[in-house]
């Protein structure tokens, strides 16, 4: 029994290091294709792609809370901004190594990481989970 928990562990943390690998790539990419967004290194990706996953469990279930009639009226069109804001409060935190700017080309920015967030966890960190 002793055995097989220590092989869940590692396999969730291998699971875990491999998405923050991949959010980190996914913003390497988000720099390259759009000119609002700037971070400094692969290294700072990997913090920045920590510091969003802990917004993202801690903040964001709040931001939807008080958002809730906004999103329900606006049939969801809300949601993105809510991605936005946890964009911004990261540029805040990391300072000049990772910065958002503009007022449109972070909603597109925040589709963009949300989608290949996605799309890459389940054509890579979900296969090896399933092993």
């Amino acid at each position: 029994m002793k055995k097989e928990k220590i092989k869940i562990f590692l396999k969730n943390l291998l699971a875990s290091s491999i998405s923050l690998i991949v959010s980190a790539v996914v913003l390497m990419m988000a720099g390259m294709i759009f000119k609002g967004f700037y971070i400094e290194s692969f290294w700072i990706a990997i913090v920045t792609a920590a510091v969003i996953t802990l917004l993202n469990y801690l903040l964001k279930p709040a931001l939807v809370y008080l958002t809730l009639p906004i999103t329900v009226l606006s049939l969801g069109l809300f949601y993105p901004i809510i991605n936005v804001i946890i964009l911004k409060i990261t540029s805040l935190i990391m300072g000049s190594s990772f910065q958002i700017e503009g007022i449109i080309a972070p909603i597109f920015i925040a589709i963009f990481i949300s989608f290949m967030n996605i799309l890459l966890q389940n054509l890579i960190v979900k296969p090896i989970m399933r092993r």
